[in-house]
């Protein structure tokens, strides 16, 4: 069996060096946890980056993957497969909206959604093309996802960056009525901001953004890639905030770990695109889609998501009790659901020194922008769980 140390070699020697990795190696993982090639246990508060919303090794979501692998992976699009049919059925029924296409991954989905709000914006002018994001966002690293993205870190370097697209500041209402105009083809917006810290929708800012949308007839097109699929308490987290999108993408937890990504629409939007307008090759695969019912069949369960809902309080009402004894080091706790952050502040230690502790200690868990650590484990974990990572936090902290 080879060492840590020389997989590390052979994939510096060969990976692009586009991550700055954890030096472990992670061999497998059973519910809320990992174990690394040498034996050691993780608890798992990062989930492949929201992704293995249903943990690892979980039983129905490995034999439909088996079973499917068994019959056939993929089949062109030109064709019609019954868990494709089957996955986006659900989809529609789950989000009140009308049509699905499904991708490879969050960017793609994003894409996507770019493409068909530009389409369907022309059919009113060649001038309605501008795009309104949120600055901290993240959308993704295509060419135009990175350009939505607002975050100009991610931009340097790749200019010229594709034209159309504007900035307002999240939860700011006034800025976005500004900047909103008959020449708006559409606001795209994170339900739940995850990268850029763990920003939550304040009071009825995103009614009044479907408002504004409507009032210039510009389409709301929500990014849920990582607030989606149940992370948020409900299934689409927009649920929670009385609207409906024009358009919603999703990826992340849609299949438990598999690679997929989706945009829902409405009727009307989806009109605008024809046979030949988009594609994709991978997308929608059997493979993806089998593992995607599995996830679909589980997450929308009201005892599931009432599962969530219920550890995600317990876990935020946790991590204030850390914030009031360690008031000098955490500044906030935010978040919904199974998303939460903690804003760092004047801490004796770097966001990225807390995860590394947490590591020697037997937890993974994320920072993001420099200062705030992210929790977006598992869907399944337990409130006993929960205590693990509050013990390990508490001890960090306390050094």
């Amino acid at each position: 069996m080879e060492t840590q140390e020389q997989i590390f070699a052979r994939d510096d020697n060969n990976y692009l060096p586009v991550f700055n990795r954890y030096k472990i190696v992670l061999d497998h993982g059973e519910g809320a946890y990992l174990y690394d090639i040498n034996g050691k246990k993780y608890i798992d508060f990062l989930a492949g980056i929201a992704v293995n919303v249903l943990g690892h090794g979980c039983k129905p979501l490995v034999d439909a993957i088996s079973n499917q692998a068994a019959k056939v992976i993929h089949v062109s699009n030109l064709y019609y497969t019954e868990p494709q049919a089957n996955a986006a059925a659900k989809l529609v029924n789950l989000s009140g909206l009308d049509r699905v296409f499904f991708a490879n991954s969050g960017a793609e989905a994003n894409e996507g959604a770019i493409k068909i709000a530009r389409k369907f914006a022309k059919s009113f002018s060649e001038d309605k093309t501008q795009i309104i994001t949120a600055w901290d966002s993240f959308h993704g690293r295509t060419l135009a996802t990175l350009t939505a993205t607002g975050q100009p870190k991610y931009h340097k370097g790749f200019e010229p960056l594709p034209a159309g697209f504007d900035y307002v500041h999240y939860n700011d209402i006034d800025e976005l009525a500004e900047k909103i105009s008959d020449k708006t083809c559409a606001v795209m917006l994170e339900t739940i901001q995850g990268e850029g810290g763990v920003y939550t929708p304040k009071d009825d800012y995103l009614q009044k953004v479907r408002e504004l949308c409507d009032k210039n007839n510009a389409l709301l097109i929500l990014d849920e890639i990582q607030a989606g699929i149940g992370r948020s308490g409900k299934f689409f987290a927009y649920e929670k905030y009385g609207i409906k999108p024009d358009i919603v993408t999703l990826a992340k937890g849609l299949a438990g770990g598999v690679p997929i990504g989706a945009f829902i629409c409405t009727e009307k939007v989806a009109n605008a695109l024809h046979p030949g307008d988009h594609g994709t090759t991978f997308g929608g695969n059997p493979l993806a889609c089998a593992a995607a019912n599995v996830v679909l069949d589980t997450v929308p369960d009201e005892k599931f998501l009432s599962h969530v809902e219920e550890v995600g309080n317990y876990f935020k009402n946790k991590l204030i009790d850390l914030q009031k004894k360690y008031p000098e080091q955490i500044s906030e706790v935010r978040g919904e659901g199974l998303i939460l952050g903690v804003q760092l502040s004047n801490s004796k230690k770097s966001g990225v020194e807390i995860v590394n502790e947490c590591m020697k200690r037997g937890a993974i868990i994320n920072c993001t922008v420099g200062t705030v650590l992210r929790f977006i484990p598992p869907l399944i974990i337990t409130n006993e769980q929960v205590d693990e990572v509050i013990k390990i936090l508490d001890e960090v902290f306390a050094e």
